[in-house]
Parts: C-alpha cells; sequence; structure tokens
C-alpha cells in the first residue's frame, strides 16, 4: 500500500513533464512516428534497403555522370525508388500546405506556426516563412555536407538505424542532436531571430 502514493506521485510529476514538453498534445507527434515508422517498413520490406533520403542526390547522379563514384552498384539499382520516395517527400509537403496549412481541410492536430505570413495565390492561403533565403540555402549546405559527413541522415540513422539498434546509428543521432541543440541555444543567446 504505500507504493501507490508514490505512483501517484511519480505519474503527476511526468504528467506535469510531458505536459511542459509538448503542451499541444502528443498525439500529433505519435501520428507522425507512427506513419514515418510505417512508411520506413515498407520501404525495407519491400526493397531490403534502409530508407535513408540523404542518397538521393548520388543515385540521380548515377542518371547523368559517368563518374565511378555514381556508378556504384547500390546507387544504380535503388535510383528509381529513391527518386520516388523524394518526390513522396516533396509532393506529400505540397499537398498539406495546400489543403491543411491553407485551411481548406481543418484537421484537430494541426496548429498553425507563428512565424512567417500568410498570403492567397488562387483562393488557397499558402504560408511563407521569415526566415531569409540565404539562411535556408546556408543550412541546407551544412546539413548536405553534415549527412556525407556522418554517413546519412535523420531518416536513415534516426528512425531504421536507431530501430535496429545499429551503434553508429545511435552514436550519430546522439551527435545530430547535441550539435543541432547547442547551435540553436548558441544563436538564440546571440539574439538571431529569422
Amino acid at each position: 500500500m504505500t507504493g501507490a502514493p508514490l505512483t501517484v506521485l511519480t505519474d503527476a510529476v511526468l504528467g506535469l513533464a510531458v505536459a511542459d514538453l509538448f503542451p499541444h498534445g502528443i498525439g500529433r507527434y505519435a501520428i507522425g512516428g507512427i506513419l514515418v515508422g510505417l512508411g520506413a517498413a515498407v520501404i525495407y520490406l519491400g526493397t531490403g534497403i534502409i530508407a535513408g533520403a540523404s542518397t538521393f542526390l548520388e543515385s540521380t547522379l548515377s542518371y547523368v555522370s559517368d563518374a565511378e563514384r555514381f556508378q556504384q552498384h547500390k546507387y544504380v539499382t535503388s535510383r528509381d525508388w529513391r527518386i520516388v520516395f523524394t518526390l513522396g517527400i516533396v509532393l506529400g509537403a505540397a499537398i498539406f500546405a495546400v489543403t491543411v496549412q491553407s485551411g481548406l481541410l481543418s484537421v484537430p492536430f494541426y496548429q498553425g506556426g507563428t512565424t512567417g505570413e500568410l498570403y492567397e495565390v488562387a483562393g488557397v492561403t499558402l504560408w511563407q516563412t521569415d526566415v531569409q533565403w540565404w539562411r535556408l540555402l546556408a543550412g541546407g549546405v551544412l546539413v548536405g555536407i553534415g549527412t556525407r559527413v556522418g554517413k546519412g541522415c535523420t531518416s536513415g540513422h534516426g528512425v531504421c538505424g536507431v530501430g535496429s539498434v545499429s551503434q553508429t546509428s545511435i552514436v550519430n543521432v546522439a551527435t545530430f542532436l547535441f550539435v543541432a541543440i547547442g547551435t540553436a541555444l548558441a544563436v538564440q543567446a546571440m539574439g538571431v531571430t529569422p
């Protein structure tokens, strides 16, 4: 009987911690996680290849470059599904923006962002970020370099690698998180805003 009050107290503290970290609930994150995990499982079961997006560039360059680096068997044999995978990411984001983000469809788990501005194009409300183009470009270049140095990205290491308990992937994900959190805190401390 003495364990019951402790359990209630522990549950209350954990509940408050979750409420602070996820003020709008965890439902949207759970749905997203389930969909990402399901997608990774379908790709792995269908192709036998880990669903990493960072090898898209190399596999695409295998169509246009005769360089030995891009003609490796792993790029040539996986390039078709990687193009479909990447188009799915881009088209999925576009469909979401045009339907849910614009307000055309209402879903309970979506809450609009707090930065950027809304504008109308052909009767559809779209959102544009306040982040300058050069910052987005610089961030993309740095992420691209990081995925090459780390031999993979968050989809390959974070979803598939950690899920399969790969020590390399666990170290890479810890490094991704450490660098990302450190960078965000440093940028915030310098007073930089979008």
